[in-house]
């Protein structure tokens, strides 16, 4: 199979349906078999990505604090069995989580974005940008307590994150942003790599992709979106984001990995073995997928490839994927810096460059309205008209009804409350939504969203 015309033709067709704007790359053996950039790094259009492009991370860069963390393990300054208490005793309420429960995402540290507003509130009434240091503010001033008793689940937490950077720069005696800069990625010859603050200092790179979002049917800046504009407000975090980097780079940081440049083999198998609960089961990250969750890495098993380590990425008009096929030694690595306008063509395309990784013919890129019925059975629609009180994730479904030939939905999440979608009919019974992780199939006077059954009210 020729996997090259297979990334571009994938990657073409998403940018066409505005699915795809950003850069991507994947080799085999370190040896690059596919490589592109498609689209624009400005929300006007005016500036081409290219292969160069500089893009944020998100929480890819979680890979990176892992590896800081172990190598400070290594120093001697630190145990992953230590408990927060030794180090933060101002936070009694989380004082027996241990440093390899915060990296594992299994001591029931509540994520920031669980009540966003304090950061907000000190970007707008004081007009600065809150440190990583006053993470610990965050955390005793908003009281949101524990999730769970540490180890008795897996809960996804970027504040355990920002409390491990700042760890590390407490016991390292230099800046976080110095150290990562010091100890991975010169080591790993990561030249455009870096970790900062672009919101709040300003854009260190010449060749940088600004993350775009929707807003009225327009491409805009997340900063100057009435939506997203409050990302400033999370720009001085550490640990959970703000690594900034090219496909080029993620491909040596693969490679340094590899080649035991920065951690070493032990180290390594360390961070991608799964958590364990108190239960002594794995931890589950995605139970569709079959990932668990290591110490920085989702991890799972490929049943031809081996063992399969990677991380995802996203805010507002950010979509990051790094994959590492450690057995098979492949490396995967997607970088986008606009949201996309079809949620199912953004699907469709991550799911083909996935197949085509895994040596499988991917299917093509579609949007919903593509993948809609021509001519639906209308007959039962009236049945499906009603009431719901579904609650899925952040989704909350409330209501479904007819207009003329379409059915519509109303929903709530954690970004809108009351926001109307058209439901698009993909089967007789199943229907998705444009711009959102929804596909709803109707039985019997229930709803359905991945399993989850609610009858009308």
């Amino acid at each position: 199979m020729d996997k090259n015309s297979m990334f571009q033709t994938l990657a073409r067709d998403a940018n066409e349906r505005g699915a795809f704007n950003g850069a991507w790359l994947y080799a085999e053996g370190g040896e690059i078999v596919s490589k592109g950039a498609l689209g624009f790094r400005d929300p006007e259009g005016t500036l081409p990505v290219t292969e160069d492009t500089v893009f944020q991370l998100a929480s890819v860069s979680k890979t990176f604090t892992s590896a800081a963390v172990l190598l400070t393990v290594r120093r001697g300054l630190l145990s992953l069995e230590d408990k927060l208490g030794k180090y933060f005793p101002e936070l009694p309420a989380y004082a027996d989580v241990t440093i390899r429960q915060l990296l594992s995402h299994t001591g029931g540290v509540p994520d920031y974005f669980d009540d966003d507003g304090w950061f907000t509130d000190i970007w707008e009434k004081e007009h600065r940008v809150p440190g990583n240091d006053e993470i610990v503010d965050f955390l005793r001033e908003t009281k949101l307590g524990p999730l769970f008793a540490p180890g008795d689940a897996f809960e996804y937490s970027n504040t355990g994150y920002n409390l491990l950077a700042l760890l590390v720069e407490r016991l390292s005696g230099e800046p976080y942003e110095e150290f990562l800069q010091k100890n991975i990625f010169e080591p790993a010859g990561m030249t455009s790599t870096r970790s900062a603050h672009i919101r709040r200092d300003g854009i260190p790179f010449e060749n940088f992709a600004r993350a775009t979002v929707i807003e009225d049917g327009k491409y805009v800046a997340d900063v100057d979106s009435e939506e997203d504009g409050d990302v400033v407000a999370f720009d001085g975090l550490n640990g959970d984001d703000y690594v900034f980097s090219t496909v080029f780079d993620m491909l040596k940081w693969d490679r340094a990995l590899r080649e035991g440049k920065v951690l070493t083999a032990e180290e390594q198998a360390l961070a991608y073995a799964p958590a364990k609960l108190n239960s002594g089961k794995d931890s589950v990250y995605d139970e569709e997928e079959g990932l668990s969750y290591g110490l920085g890495w989702a991890t799972g098993r490929d049943e031809k490839l081996g063992l399969v380590v990677s991380h995802s990425g996203g805010m507002p008009g950010v979509a990051t994927w790094f994959e590492r096929f450690i057995d098979a030694d492949r490396t995967l690595v997607i970088l986008t810096n606009r949201d996309g306008r079809d949620y199912r063509a953004v699907m469709s395309y991550f799911d083909g460059v996935e197949a085509v990784a895994r040596d499988r013919e991917p299917e093509p890129v579609r949007t919903a309205e593509e993948l809609e019925l021509k001519d639906p059975d209308r007959s039962r629609w009236p049945d499906f008209c009603g009431e719901y009180e579904l609650n899925y994730d952040s989704f909350k479904l409330e209501r479904v009804w007819m207009e003329g030939d379409k059915l519509f939905g109303k929903a709530s999440n954690e970004d809108r409350e009351g926001f109307v979608f058209r439901l698009i009919p993909v089967a007789d019974d199943r229907f998705v939504r444009k711009d959102g992780m929804v596909e709803l199939k109707f039985a019997d006077g229930c709803v359905i969203l991945d399993g989850v059954e609610c009858k009308k009210k």
